[in-house]
């Protein structure tokens, strides 16, 4: 199979096996579903686990932040962390203390606590790799789920698509974007999207659940935008609609994808959080989120299943797309 993440198809097909065996797990792994709730009590315990394989630099930074999405999605707090990191021989000791350098100054950021993990040397591996688990904790009753939605929510998107994606394609693709015409000015403002605007959502979820009624939340990650409707409709069984033109891009990933014949509806989306939510509270959702300097739009709508997949670019209207993997991939095996 090609690289990315299973086929959603797939995923789904052999999830199906997996039965719980304790009555304590309210959520288990389901296509969609950004992390597992555990019955604790008075709160849900929440779990996630997440590796980073496409990008070497800043890679701890990395690790902590797109698991800490999939706890906040969830409506919870992230608060405690392991790490497995597995690193090439040869691997310097520079570089492991800014890997663990990385990860503490991450953790300190959003109040996350480093519980354990395990580092070892991994013979035929040709760079670092971190798999991330996170744990959080919600109050019951107040936990979202993907599979939260309703026909007729508002479908709500914040900051702009492919953060991650165009960042990476700044810090891997240089010299290709050089030489397809792209400015050494657009190539530093994409390498600076790690930080402004950030591929963090921990604080787009608070604001959004404090500022309305909020039905779901999923954070798009690898496969785009496209990808993270998909699940987010799959979790749901409900279809949608999305008006292209409604979708928020910088620039500059407009000038990255142009360059690069890159589709950035399949371009790898943290930093961006999908949110649908009652129509009656959309706008105070957005007006809350831009008032704290996040930028939000309502893209679309969800519908009833049987009315499908659909992305309306002009007087068209076609299905969103289904990528096969993520364009990053794609352009990254050339």
């Amino acid at each position: 199979m090609q690289a990315g993440k299973l086929p959603i198809e797939q995923l789904s097909k052999v999830l199906q096996k997996f039965t719980s065996r304790d009555p304590r797990v309210v959520l288990g792994p389901a296509p969609g579903e950004d992390a597992a709730l555990i019955d604790m009590g008075e709160s849900y315990l929440v779990a996630k686990t997440d590796p980073i394989t496409f990008a070497t630099n800043r890679i701890g930074w990395y690790a902590v932040q797109v698991n800490a999405n999939d706890i906040a999605v969830m409506g919870a707090k992230p608060k405690w962390m392991m790490a497995t990191i597995l690193l090439p021989e040869g691997t310097s000791e520079n570089t492991i203390e800014q890997i663990f350098s990385q990860l503490d100054q991450a953790c300190n950021s959003l109040d996350i606590t480093i519980i354990g993990g395990h580092t070892e040397i991994t013979y035929d591996l040709s760079r670092p790799l971190i798999t991330g688990v996170m744990l959080g904790e919600v109050e019951k009753g107040k936990e979202i789920r993907s599979s939260g939605a309703h026909p007729g929510d508002s479908i709500i998107l914040t900051k702009s698509i492919a953060i991650e994606g165009c960042s990476i394609l700044a810090l891997e693709c240089e010299s290709k974007l050089r030489s397809y015409g792209v400015s050494n000015e657009d190539i530093d403002k994409g390498k600076n999207f790690l930080n402004n605007p950030g591929i963090s959502i921990v604080r787009d979820a608070e604001i959004a659940m404090a500022s309305g009624r909020v039905t779901s939340m999923h954070d798009p990650t690898e496969g785009g935008l496209a990808g993270g409707l998909r699940e987010l409709a799959q979790a749901a069984a409900l279809g949608m609609n999305v008006k292209a033109e409604d979708i928020p891009i910088n620039n500059v990933t407009s000038k990255f994808c142009s360059a690069l014949e890159i589709d950035p509806l399949g371009l790898i989306a943290s930093g961006s959080l999908l949110i649908t939510s009652n129509p009656k509270d959309d706008q105070n959702i957005i007006d809350s989120l831009a008032s704290e300097g996040i930028s939000a739009s309502i893209i679309g709508f969800m519908q009833d299943q049987s009315h499908g997949l659909n992305l309306v670019q002009g007087k068209t209207l076609g299905e969103i797309p289904n990528f096969s993997r993520d364009e990053l991939a794609r352009i990254l095996s050339q």
